[in-house]
């Protein structure tokens, strides 16, 4: 059996889902981001615990198909761009590769959902990602637009200051309060 959880963005989230499987007495096979596979089917009362502590911290079990979709594309960019590094890769392979479906359906069901195109995401996702590395303070924008793939500082820069209303430089003088978070992006 496999479940759908909504906003899972990190490894902490896995760790926090797995946790809550334990304690409603499922025995998970693997969790991943956004998704988790089990051995055996759950309980009706095992879903509505499930449930109910998912909401407490800010998940959601996805019953609905095109949401299930919706939500494995964002895990797949976002543990792209900021757990695996974004390097150069083909977005419409990857994505087609982890859903096993073609690029254009789902092109199309995440701007009709979501109401911005995939590319349009994975940029808003690069911004949050750039906006972590300044306020780390460990990397110059070189370095910065290299790690991420961008084709110059001037690129990086222009993007930065059209998402965000403000210049790299400018974002980290005033630091991390102007952060989102991956789910809400």
């Amino acid at each position: 059996m496999n479940l759908y959880i909504k906003n899972m963005v990190c490894p902490r989230c896995i760790r926090a889902v797995e946790q809550i499987f334990q304690g409603i007495g499922a025995n998970a096979a693997y969790v991943k981001l956004g998704e988790v596979i089990l051995h055996e089917d759950l309980t009706i009362k095992q879903i509505e615990d499930l449930r109910s502590q998912l909401k407490q911290l800010g998940f959601e079990l996805l019953d609905d198909n095109h949401k299930q979709q919706i939500d494995q594309i964002k895990s797949v960019i976002i543990n792209r761009i900021h757990y695996q590094g974004d390097k150069k890769f083909n977005l419409s392979a990857v994505l087609a590769e982890a859903l096993h479906r073609d690029y254009s359906v789902l092109s199309k069901l995440f701007s009709e959902t979501e109401g911005i195109t995939i590319e349009q995401y994975i940029i808003l996702q690069r911004i949050e990602k750039v906006k972590e590395l300044l306020i780390y303070n460990e990397m110059n924008l070189n370095e910065i637009s290299y790690e991420l793939n961008y084709s110059s500082v001037a690129h990086l820069s222009a993007q930065f200051k059209k998402i965000t209303g403000l210049t790299p430089t400018q974002f980290r003088k005033n630091g991390i309060h102007l952060r989102k978070f991956l789910n809400e992006v």
